[in-house]
């Protein structure tokens, strides 16, 4: 029965991760296609992260693995189609600036294997990108001005969100969180729930995200159990946070994608 549900959670990862692979090959088409890829730059910016230190601390190592290596080759390519999309200069100039960061981060999440010196390292630095990646999506849902794209932007943000409090749970867990760790998390805790129920309420939500959006919340269920669970020696908790973080993700990429196509 273990064997099953390992197999079962193995193949939802990897769906997750073909499916946010395969929605981000194409170009960036319109404003609404470039806020959803902007704000999952943000969301790589801490999904790397937590797997960086899934892999530090031995926590579903393969699958880490291939959590990191898949975020790092598509923060690349949305980072390239996002340069060439920027409609103005400031835009255009903030994402040079992402791009010399997200250099020195990468070199830290692939030059060497995971160490809790390099963690911390990874810690500080992902709240550099992050920052920087958000810059660039307020600036292009600025440019939308519209209710479709605020819901990209909010949704999209839920996203990050769901891996942010993965990765400073993990963080903490490793022993390379600082001391603003333990209230980030329970910052980005609040912070998704009150999403969470301002998205519920958007007057233009389809029947189809009204859905998802409730998938979305028991999904939520799941993730936030195990992030009560304190991290221990047997890594259960800890395991328990990387497959629900990457469940709920999935379930949020559905919902971006759905507020993507409203006009």
């Amino acid at each position: 029965m273990k064997r099953l549900l390992a197999i079962l959670a193995f193949a939802v990862l990897a769906f997750g991760l073909d499916a946010a692979g395969n929605s981000a090959q194409a170009q960036v088409t319109d404003i609404n296609s470039a806020i959803n890829k902007a704000g999952r730059q943000r969301m790589l910016s801490q999904r790397m992260a937590k797997a960086y230190f899934q892999i530090g601390q031995r926590v579903e190592v393969e699958r880490s693995k291939k959590i990191l290596d898949a975020s790092v080759s598509l923060f690349d390519r949305q980072l390239v189609e996002l340069k060439n999309f920027a409609p103005t200069p400031e835009i255009k100039e903030n994402y040079l600036k992402l791009e010399k960061t997200w250099l020195a981060y990468k070199d830290l999440l692939v030059g060497a294997p995971p160490s809790p010196d390099n963690g911390r390292s990874v810690l500080e630095i992902s709240e550099q990108v992050l920052a920087l990646a958000h810059q660039g999506t307020v600036q292009l849902e600025k440019q939308s001005a519209s209710t479709a794209g605020r819901l990209v932007n909010i949704s999209g943000r839920q996203r990050m969100l769901s891996q942010r409090m993965a990765k400073f749970y993990q963080a903490i867990a490793w022993g390379v969180g600082n001391d603003k760790s333990p209230g980030e998390l329970e910052k980005a805790r609040k912070e998704f729930s009150a999403a969470h129920q301002e998205l519920a309420a958007a007057p233009s939500n389809t029947q189809q995200i009204k859905e998802s959006l409730d998938l979305v919340k028991q999904q939520w269920l799941f993730f936030e159990n195990a992030l009560n669970q304190k991290a221990g020696p047997d890594k259960r908790p800890q395991i328990a946070v990387a497959t629900t973080s990457e469940r709920i993700l999935e379930e949020m990429e559905t919902v971006v994608g759905l507020y993507e196509k409203l006009k």
